[in-house]
């Protein structure tokens, strides 16, 4: 997938106030858009990440390609 990597949680917290941001959310207190993109952890990598989407690398820079492994389920 393409988007964004973090070691830690507050980074991906940082990242995702920022591009918040710069998005001018929330546009009301009273929305419930509170965030642009939100985090996720991946157990199996050990990372944090963001998805990548259309206008993002505005607010965080050009993002990368990267892996992320999902448990299996059966």
């Amino acid at each position: 997938m393409q988007g964004y990597i973090f070691q830690t949680e507050t980074e991906a917290i940082a990242a995702r106030k920022a591009a918040a941001d710069y998005m001018g959310l929330p546009k009301n207190p009273n929305d419930t858009t509170i965030y642009w993109v939100n985090y996720n952890y991946s157990d199996l990598d050990g990372f944090w990440y963001i998805t990548y989407a259309e206008g993002l690398e505005a607010a965080l820079g050009e993002p990368i390609e990267f892996e992320v492994n999902f448990p299996d389920f059966i």
